[in-house]
């Protein structure tokens, strides 16, 4: 009996919880300080009503802790009803690695300098807002960065160089924005990890830099832009690009000769100059998608591998390219 009850106190005792075992170091009180003249610079919006006194700060909705220093480490603020700009007391967040302000369509202004003092951030997103002026070169300061996002927004001028110091990068989205000029040169010379590259839906002219060929891109898009030059460069049997999208845009070369590697899922080259024929290599691929239509390509389709398993709007519009899965020239 003594035995028995001895056992359940022991389980009892082990139900209950612990300090040590369950609780988080509390907010620290100088974030807390910092979150509150945030959320009144955002004037005061509903959307951060759980931003209260009554509750530790590490508990409110759009942010997060780490748990051993109580220092907040993610301000992600989306999707809700804030207007004004974004406020530059989030550079009084040091421990930050994640900032986003992401569909806040009133949000305007500028990118503030202040970010510049989060020397931990490695995730900086402010997509689908109003923001406006340029791309700031001041970002390439942010050395730890591995993914910045500033699509969707009304950036205007052109893409500074000096992100291509950004070495940590795995992907940078400056895509449907206002951007104009050229690709910069330096973006060429990414060492480590070769970033993903969105830059469609600008207003991007020029020739594509020669640098860009050296590198071994997974996925690029530069659509509907203003670009020329030759594309052969991000290709061949050694390349491990897997998801290219340079349609609608000024390139002109004979893609006769090209050879792709067998990474590529997914090629869309629509709506450009593109000469030539289309290479018998592309029947090796595992193709998902394939659009070369409104260029000036001539000769037959190839016969074999995924080709013929897309419909005509995959090839109409050229000068004389005919075969399976079309009846005539085109």
């Amino acid at each position: 009996m003594k035995k028995t009850i001895f056992i359940i106190s022991i389980l009892i005792f082990l139900s209950l919880p612990t300090p040590y075992l369950s609780a988080s170091k509390p907010c620290n009180r100088n974030d807390e300080k910092i979150l509150f003249q945030i959320k009144k610079s955002l004037g005061n919006p509903y959307h951060l009503a759980s931003w209260q006194t009554t509750l530790d700060c590490c508990q409110w909705y759009c942010l997060k802790c780490n748990k051993t220093t109580g220092r907040v480490v993610e301000l992600t603020i989306f999707s809700g009803n804030i207007s004004g700009q974004i406020p530059p007391e989030v550079g009084d967040l040091p421990y930050l690695h994640t900032l986003e302000f992401h569909k806040l369509t009133n949000l305007t202004g500028q990118i503030p300098s202040s970010i510049t003092k989060l020397t931990h951030l490695t995730n900086l997103r402010l997509s689908w807002t109003n923001l406006s002026g340029p791309v700031p070169s001041f970002l390439s300061q942010l050395t730890n960065l591995n993914f910045l996002d500033l699509s969707f927004n009304s950036l205007t001028g052109s893409i500074p160089p000096e992100l291509a110091k950004l070495t940590k990068l795995v992907a940078i989205r400056l895509d449907r924005n206002k951007l104009t000029g050229n690709i910069p040169e330096s973006f060429g010379t990414f060492t480590g990890s070769v970033p993903s590259l969105y830059l469609s839906h600008n207003q991007l002219t020029g020739d594509i830099p020669k640098s860009l060929g050296y590198l071994n891109f997974t996925w690029i898009e530069l659509s509907r832009n203003q670009l020329t030059g030759d594309l052969s460069m991000f290709f061949g049997r050694n390349k491990t690009i897997r998801i290219a999208d340079f349609s609608r845009n000024n390139f002109q070369f004979n893609m006769s000769g090209m050879e792709f590697p067998e990474s590529l899922t997914y090629l869309e080259l629509n709506h450009n100059k593109i000469y030539g024929s289309l290479p018998a290599t592309l029947t090796g691929l595992s193709l998902q998608y394939l659009n070369v239509s409104y260029n000036r390509l001539c000769g037959e389709i190839p016969q074999g591998g995924e080709l013929q398993k897309f419909d005509n709007t995959s090839y109409f519009h050229n000068r004389c390219l005919c075969g399976s899965p079309l009846s005539a020239c085109t």
